[in-house]
């Protein structure tokens, strides 16, 4: 997986929690959370009280993990804030659900549109609620791809609009399991 910028680590990051939510019933707690990044390719930097910083060569992530909510800075390790994205998991009593976010740390700044979908996990059946388009990236000699699931496209190609990029809110033009976006770039890929 290659990590060059903070969507590629947001992303899988949100699926991964999602994922975790979906079999425990709860949010991570700080050291699985630590477990998470640790295994999306980061080294650990700093333990604090409530913070934690993580990096690889191309994005620091700052987690701060709390009993009612995950949050976690991804941030380009140039230090430039106008593509740092926060990934957020919380309980929302009111939904009765647990909720995953990706959303821009900086709105006046951000270059892009967070086109994602939030994760919505209902607490009783822990049952998806939502659509979200999340994988990974991988490089090949075509581009960066966001590399999802069959099943995961499947409930995108039933829900949603398979022609609108995940990622950024453009348009994707799809040939055969693979899509482009012009807008930011990446492509989209469908494995089984």
């Amino acid at each position: 997986m290659k990590l060059y910028e903070p969507v590629t680590l947001a992303m899988p990051l949100a699926k991964e929690i999602g994922e975790f939510i979906r079999r425990e019933g709860k949010l991570p707690s700080g050291d699985e959370l630590r477990e998470m990044l640790k295994g999306l390719g980061l080294e650990e930097g700093c333990l604090d009280r409530g913070l934690a910083l993580y990096r690889s060569r191309f994005v620091i992530a700052l987690a701060f993990p709390r009993e009612e909510t995950v949050v976690v800075d991804a941030i380009s390790s140039s230090g430039e804030l106008s593509d740092a994205l926060e990934v957020i998991a919380y309980h929302d009593r009111k939904l009765g659900a647990f909720v995953v976010e990706i959303l821009p740390t900086n709105d006046l700044e951000y270059e892009g549109n967070v086109g994602i979908e939030p994760i919505i996990v209902d607490e009783k059946t822990l049952e998806l609620e939502s659509n979200p388009a999340l994988g990974h990236f991988e490089e090949d000699e075509e581009g960066l791809f966001l590399v999802i699931e069959r099943e995961t496209y499947e409930r995108w190609k039933e829900e949603g609009d398979i022609n609108t990029c995940p990622i950024c809110g453009g348009e994707l033009a799809w040939k055969g399991e693979r899509a482009y976006c012009q807008d930011c770039g990446y492509g989209v890929r469908v494995v089984k």
